[in-house]
């Protein structure tokens, strides 16, 4: 089993490559959206397990859902 191991030049190899594909200004706005689509998956989830779960609604026969025959 080949154990993968990232050191100081892995890290520097990646961020001259993102630097190379976006550019400068980019990566900068690339962050922050990824950073603000996290924040709002955490504050999502979050409001998810406060939520009370919703009770299903019984069912009941309908009147109206009863089919005639056809003439």
């Amino acid at each position: 089993m080949i154990l993968l191991a990232i050191s100081g030049a892995h890290i520097i190899i990646v961020v001259v490559a993102l630097l190379l594909l976006f550019g400068g200004k980019k990566i900068p706005e690339l962050m922050g959206g990824i950073g603000k689509g996290m924040k709002d998956f955490k504050k999502a989830i979050k409001e998810d397990d406060e939520t009370p779960p919703k009770e299903s609604p019984k069912e009941s026969p309908r009147e109206d859902n009863k089919k005639e025959p056809l003439k």
